[in-house]
């Protein structure tokens, strides 16, 4: 990955007016610096989507990031595939991320023209000949009512032996456990240098917008959609990374 430096993110350092939170040009700015700071083990699951997409890549078939943002699982599915021609098509309905995507690729050289930018709803994407599919932390974004939908499009459009790599923020059905984890994850937060004001604020921002659901829920939908197997290969306090085979 390039080695600039992010713009710090203190977007809920002052008090706000109520409001949902949203992918605009100021979380663009901030957005590398803000999701190393709130997601523990982040970097881990960029660089082992890499990895996961070296093992399970048919060659020239589709690769899809879906909700790509900045594209961080793009880049590092490139750097695994160590030249290997691939089509990996990254998909966001922001288009502050998509233009900053497109802006940062001549970062990365050559390799980076294997990546195709889409600014859509990826409701509305087609997924065909796909060995690997990606929804790092994406799911958690659309209507509940419209995830089993999403799921059974991505299965359809995906090769037999391709991957589904999923990653969310989680909850619990122990309501004390689920607050145990919480908490653990606040305090995670503070360690990484937010205050106490900034996470009830973006708390609130997302309350309406980011809708967590349990790991059950998660494997009845996606083994419900045809997928053959499923699994959690990666889990710190309300965070989760799932993977399925077809």
């Amino acid at each position: 990955m390039p080695k600039n430096s992010p713009q710090k993110d203190r977007l809920f350092t002052q008090h706000r007016l109520p409001g949902d939170f949203v992918f605009d040009e100021q979380v663009t700015k901030v957005f590398e610096d803000m999701i190393n700071r709130s997601i523990p083990g982040y970097s881990t699951i960029i660089t082992m989507i890499g990895v996961l997409a070296e093992r399970y890549y048919q060659d020239n078939s589709n690769i899809f990031d879906l909700g790509c943002s900045l594209g961080g699982a793009s880049y590092s599915i490139i750097e695994h595939l160590k030249g290997r021609t691939c089509a990996i098509h990254a998909i966001d309905n922001s288009l502050a991320m998509i233009e900053q995507l497109e802006i940062k690729k001549p970062e990365f050289g050559e390799r980076a023209r294997q990546i195709k930018c889409h600014c859509e709803s990826i409701q509305d994407s087609k997924i065909d000949d796909a060995s690997v599919v990606i929804l790092n932390f994406t799911l958690q974004f659309i209507p509940p009512a419209e995830r089993k939908a999403l799921i059974e499009k991505i299965y359809q459009g995906m090769n037999p032996g391709g991957i589904l790599i999923v990653s969310e923020k989680i909850v619990f059905a122990d309501e004390h456990l689920n607050e145990l984890l919480i908490d653990s994850y606040h305090q995670f937060k503070e360690n990484m240098g937010y205050s106490k004001l900034e996470i009830s604020q973006k708390r609130t921002a997302l309350e309406n917008v980011l809708i967590p659901e349990t790991l059950d829920d998660h494997k009845d939908r996606i083994l419900g959609s045809g997928f053959s197997s499923f699994e959690v290969w990666f889990q710190c306090f309300n965070f989760a990374s799932m993977v399925a085979i077809k």
